[in-house]
């Protein structure tokens, strides 16, 4: 796999089967162990279950744990089982989250509450929550098992701050970062600072792999923002401009109306009013954010969190687990979906 050095000042950029080569046979097994996991005496939880895991994903979280185990020397079988319950979390979020935006798509199909009604899906979104902690508390690991559950708050409280701020005009970066972070960028941190416990390579080591892990989750969030904005609907699997329409104001909307006026406002103003873009095309919105380089703003932000998560890595010596985790922040800020 050509990745990144963290040091190199030029990168290549791998695609993410390349970054996780070193870990597919764990990755199958964590693959394995949701399945068995998400069965149930109950017919119908099992079914929308195997309708989740047939619907793919990055399974980027449960990646970065076992990369960050593997970096601190860590082969035992618990990381297959805290990969398991972080992705169970991640899972439970999405569910939850596409019940409160009225999401109909995920990953191009049918999202679980438009198929099967928001009542099981927020059931099931409890269901899992509810697996993850069970799991976590089977290996009786206190640290961990707190490490997990104020997360999981966290990102609940994101949640509720993300809603409470809806349509607020006035919502500043460092509010929008707020919520990243406690939404994405905690989980992403977790998964790393887990594998670095369970190395205990260390408080200063483990420091260093959990603000990687927490630079590159903000990273992630605000690539997201952005792609909400460019990215082709077929290629991003759900509708693109859907944040703006749901009242979000990501930092590309936050950037446009810090410079470009009264046009930026009002074009803002109208979407936020009519929850959609009938009197103001997205396009028009994308080509206000490009001209007056809300989208360039946002980029490069993107780009200082990514070469900070690299910069933590220098903590740890090289080796393909480093160089894999290297290697993320760059196939993040070139993904297109």
């Amino acid at each position: 796999m050509s990745a990144a050095n963290p040091s190199s000042g030029e990168r290549s950029v791998a695609g993410l089967k390349d970054i996780v080569q070193l870990i597919d046979d764990d990755l199958v097994r964590v693959e394995e162990l949701f399945e068995e996991q998400v069965r149930s005496d109950v017919r119908l939880v099992g079914e929308i279950g195997r309708y989740i895991r047939e619907g793919g994903g990055k399974r980027i979280r449960p990646a970065l744990l076992l990369l960050a185990c593997r970096l601190c020397g860590y082969r035992g079988d618990r990381a297959i089982l805290l990969a398991s319950v972080v992705e169970f979390i991640h899972t439970a979020t999405l569910l939850h989250d596409d019940i409160i935006d009225e999401a109909t798509v995920r990953r191009g199909r049918r999202s679980v509450n438009s198929r099967w009604g928001n009542d099981i899906t927020v059931l099931l979104g409890d269901f899992l929550y509810t697996k993850s902690m069970s799991m976590a508390l089977s290996q009786d690991n206190l640290e961990i098992l707190r490490l997990l559950s104020d997360v999981t708050l966290r990102m609940i409280e994101g949640e509720i701050l993300e809603i409470e701020r809806n349509g607020d005009l006035k919502v500043a970066e460092d509010d929008h970062v707020d919520i990243i972070r406690r939404k994405t960028a905690d989980l992403f941190s977790a998964c790393l600072r887990i594998g670095a416990i369970l190395g205990a390579v260390g408080v200063e080591r483990e420091g260093a792999l959990a603000r990687y892990g927490l630079n590159l989750g903000i990273c992630f969030q605000m690539v997201d923002d952005i792609l909400d904005f460019t990215a082709d609907e077929k290629v991003l699997g759900k509708p693109v401009a859907n944040d703006l329409r749901e009242g979000k104001l990501t930092l590309p909307v936050i950037f446009l109306l810090r410079r470009a006026g009264s046009p930026g406002l009002e074009s803002v103003t109208t979407v936020l009013a009519d929850r959609g873009f009938d009197r103001v095309p997205r396009e028009e919105i994308v080509r206000l954010a490009r001209e007056h380089g809300a989208l360039e703003e946002a980029r490069l932000l993107a780009e200082r969190y990514a070469e900070a998560a690299r910069r933590e890595l220098l903590a740890f010596d090289r080796s393909p687990y480093r160089e894999a985790l290297g290697a993320l922040p760059d196939f993040i800020l070139a993904r297109d979906h």
